[in-house]
């Protein structure tokens, strides 16, 4: 195994931003192109950054950069900042108040545009910048005075809905689904982004015993459908399928990706589903059809998060990755892969988990489906410390040189 040391010390990473890829194995057509190689960079919470809330703006923008410089020394040429955690805002909104990931206190000027900074430098290394969005998340604890007193939500009282601890905007009101696109589009209004990204929040995570309250809102808006399941499941839908449209008027050339969780439907439930046993699936607990999206074409490029191991009996990395690849085959919207680097070397997690090679053997299997076209790695504070030096073997083995995205 090459240690993260050695491996950062032996890397050159000026005059290789265009360099020719390594090409070898099934994907030489693929390679040629360009692959995507990313990370995910979340504030939610301050998983990733800014470290902690209240740092300086000039600290703040430290340590924005090191993610993005290490980003670069491991030559990948992606990076997915959240840049709107809890609809709150990493730039100044006229639609929604500040992150309180940066200064601790939700609407208040951190003293700087992080939005504007992360798209220059981003751009000055040969980075993408994908703006992560949530579209429906308002807060992880269910009391609205701990908002902004200038938050839509608290303006909008009947807007929002506590279940599991948190509040959500209530995905089955027009004029939030209206809000949300309008909140998000203002970004790609201002910004060079390179892509709107979404990932695994639609209705939420189901909650042992709890109901998602929105029987009003059903009852005014979803006298067409069979039954709630499916008005939900056109609710996320309207959602992905304007926002497509909305974006491509608003900024050509800019992408539309979503990154959900990786299991559209068990083959159990839908011959048409994966060879899986998952205890959550996206069209029936977070009404969300993704595979519906990937056919239709309302987005650019999927990102399911397979954050599973080769071989595991419920989620088969294998099997999911195959699945994914025959999904997209033929749609023109492209496969990226979530990986989850942050398992690598967690005591909690099974055997398969501690050997530094298997995310490296992911990327192997994943040179067998031409439809695949990159990985997204979870997330930058893991690739900065690489625990067990996975991240390390990933690059030794896989991305010798570094490539354009693909366009």
């Amino acid at each position: 195994m090459v240690s993260a040391a050695g491996l950062v010390a032996a890397m050159t990473t000026g005059g290789d931003a265009v360099a020719s890829p390594v090409r070898r194995g099934g994907g030489e057509d693929r390679l040629a192109r360009g692959e995507l190689r990313g990370v995910w960079i979340a504030t939610v919470a301050n998983l990733d950054w800014p470290s902690k809330k209240g740092l300086t703006a000039a600290a703040q923008q430290a340590e924005l950069i090191a993610h993005l410089d290490r980003a670069v020394e491991c030559r990948l040429n992606a990076v997915v900042l959240q840049v709107r955690p809890t609809a709150d805002a990493l730039w100044p909104s006229p639609y929604e108040p500040w992150a309180d990931c940066l200064t601790g206190a939700q609407g208040k000027d951190p003293g700087w545009d992080p939005l504007a900074t992360a798209v220059r430098e981003a751009h000055d290394r040969g980075l993408e910048l994908h703006a992560w969005f949530n579209p429906y998340r308002v807060a992880n604890h269910t009391d609205p005075t701990r908002l902004a007193a200038s938050h839509p939500a608290r303006r909008n009282p009947d807007w929002v809905l506590p279940y599991g601890g948190k509040l959500y905007y209530n995905p089955g009101l027009p004029e939030v689904r209206r809000f949300v696109q309008d909140a998000m589009l203002d970004a790609v209004r201002r910004y060079e982004i390179d892509a709107v990204h979404w990932d695994d929040y639609f209705y939420p995570y189901p909650v042992a015993g709890q109901e998602f309250k929105d029987d009003a809102a059903y009852e005014r808006y979803g006298a067409d459908f069979a039954d709630k399941a499916a008005w939900r499941r056109d609710n996320v839908d309207r959602l992905v399928r304007e926002m497509g449209e909305r974006i491509r008027e608003v900024r050509q050339g800019v992408r539309f990706g979503i990154s959900p969780f990786a299991v559209w439907r068990n083959k159990a439930t839908d011959p048409l589903g994966s060879d899986t046993r998952a205890g959550v699936e996206t069209y029936d607990d977070l009404h969300a059809d993704t595979r519906k999206w990937v056919e239709e074409g309302w987005i650019d490029y999927i990102c399911p998060q397979i954050y599973w191991h080769i071989g595991l009996a419920t989620a088969d990395y294998a099997k999911v990755l195959a699945w994914w690849a025959a999904t997209v085959r033929g749609t023109g919207v492209g496969l990226y892969v979530g990986e989850a680097l942050y398992k690598a070397g967690d005591p909690a997690q099974p055997a398969a988990w501690q050997d530094p090679a298997e995310l490296s053997r992911h990327l192997t299997l994943a040179r067998d489906h031409e439809e695949v076209g990159g990985h997204i790695f979870f997330s930058a504070k893991h690739v900065a410390a690489d625990r067990i030096g996975a991240m390390a073997r990933v690059v030794a083995d896989h991305y010798q040189d570094r490539v354009r995205a693909p366009r």
